[in-house]
């Protein structure tokens, strides 16, 4: 045998000798974690009459502007649902000084963008751009909300536009649930129980004039909100703000008196037909409390735990012991929530199945919601839930926008605006009884709405039989 050292572990071992003689740097350790708490807002008032929420985020670059209008859809004039949708995407079809391509090519000359919409609470305007062309961005935002032109010309496409989308939602078998949900739950009187951006039969009617009556009446500085959000360091947005959003004039207006939400929940199963679908839609639901009540927190909470995440009861049940679905949810969303007692949230289960299982699904799903009445939920449920719900929340408001989007959200909601920073406290104090009452009370196996969209010749029957209530079959168009 040869001698001769092996050229790999001679290799090896100078590399092994230059590395002792190297001189490396300790490796850094990490420090000590700073406290977290959603930011806090300063509040103040313009000349006009607007109300202003500023919060200085160093190092946020693009900056997040919110703006909110009491202009709710159940202000909307009989027989015009969704004009306060066309008002809102109008906002940046032109003013009084610019068209509709030149107000375009000024916003994309700042780097801005502008995007609206109109929900149950209010119509919602909203800014981002990079902190060094704040002040021309918010002169167009302001322009936008103070004299928007409304020309027929863009009023008519729009119009268009919304009717075409109308199909597709229709077919989407996610917003067709949705739409029959809220049809069964509200009373027909209620703009609840239709459409939020309207229907077909509605979009048609709406024209220029009927847009710029809307606004007329309900879009005004002294009953909006602008929340500003970002890095502000140098910035002299008191100056800035008067010489943009100041300039917004109009008559004050009293607050709007919303309407009490109610519903019928009781037990009933209603099949959207649409033959020959390979899936069943499930949508299943009731309203209940909103966040002004002391049990919204526990909701939370307890909601979390049965179907929040992956790891949650009916995707436990569900998706991993019956491989039924890719993933089933259970969540409570605000449809309006107010001081004096007539908000309320919609509460939930969604998901979809096959439909050739779409009958022991869903017995599987009661025996769950039974289950957790009976037996309550565990301490290694809710430590998860808090963990997930409460630890994720400095990753969550990372950006301006995301911060500005809530605190906005508390304004239409009539919240205080320490609220978000105190719910996550109370989140972290809830313990598992209250969780576990919460939810119980949340999801009673005997008094929900369920919205079945898939093929009724298949799926009617295995779900008569389970008895949770009688089932309706309506077409699927």
């Amino acid at each position: 045998m040869s001698d001769a050292p092996n050229p790999q572990t001679a290799a090896a071992g100078t590399s092994q000798a230059q590395g002792k003689q190297m001189d490396f740097h300790p490796q850094p350790r990490g420090g000590q974690p700073r406290p977290w708490a959603f930011p806090a807002p300063d509040r103040g008032v313009l000349g006009n009459g607007l109300t202003v929420l500023r919060c200085n985020r160093p190092g946020q670059q693009v900056v997040a502007v919110e703006v909110t209008l009491q202009a709710p859809l159940d202000a909307e004039p009989a027989g015009l649902d969704g004009v306060a949708t066309i008002m809102a995407r109008a906002f940046s079809e032109g003013t009084d000084k610019l068209d509709a391509e030149q107000f375009a090519d000024e916003l994309e000359s700042c780097g801005a963008s502008i995007d609206a919409y109109a929900d149950h609470a209010a119509v919602r305007v909203s800014l981002e751009v990079p902190a060094s062309r704040l002040r021309k961005a918010l002169g167009l935002l302001a322009d936008a909300l103070r004299a928007p032109a409304f020309p027929e010309s863009e009023i008519e496409r729009l119009v268009g536009n919304r009717l075409d989308e109308i199909p597709h939602e229709l077919a989407n078998p996610t917003r067709r649930a949705a739409k029959e949900l809220a049809k069964e739950l509200y009373p027909a009187s209620a703009r609840m129980s239709r459409p939020r951006q309207g229907t077909e039969e509605t979009v048609s009617r709406i024209d220029a004039a009927a847009v710029r009556a809307f606004y007329d009446r309900h879009v005004r500085p002294s009953a909006a909100t602008a929340v500003v959000v970002g890095d502000l360091e140098g910035v002299d947005l008191d100056a800035v703000l008067e010489e943009t959003l100041g300039v917004w004039t109009g008559a004050a207006t009293q607050p709007r008196t919303a309407p009490p939400i109610t519903a019928d929940d009781s037990g009933r199963v209603v099949i959207v037909d649409r033959p020959g679908a390979v899936q069943t839609q499930l949508l299943i639901g009731r309203i209940g409390p909103d966040r002004h009540d002391r049990v919204w927190p526990a909701q939370v909470l307890g909601t979390y735990c049965l179907g929040g995440t992956l790891t949650s009861r009916l995707d436990r049940v569900l998706r991993e012991e019956k491989g039924y679905t890719y993933g089933v949810r259970a969540f409570g969303q605000v449809l309006r929530s107010s001081t004096d007692g007539t908000g309320a949230a919609l509460l939930a289960v969604s998901g979809s199945v096959a439909t050739d299982v779409t009958g022991p699904a869903l017995a599987d799903l009661w025996e769950v919601l039974r289950t957790l009445a009976a037996e309550g939920l565990t301490d290694e449920e809710r430590d998860v839930a808090v963990q997930n719900l409460v630890g994720v929340a400095p990753l969550k408001y990372e950006t301006a926008a995301a911060v500005a989007d809530t605190l906005a959200e508390q304004v239409e909601q009539q919240l205080p605006d320490d609220y978000q920073a105190s719910v996550y406290a109370e989140l972290a104090r809830t313990g598992t009884v209250e969780a576990t009452a919460a939810v119980v009370a949340a999801f009673p196996p005997d008094r929900l709405v369920t919205i079945l969209v898939g093929d009724a010749s298949q799926i009617a029957e295995p779900v008569r039989e389970l008895g949770i209530g009688e089932v309706k079959v309506v077409s699927g168009g």
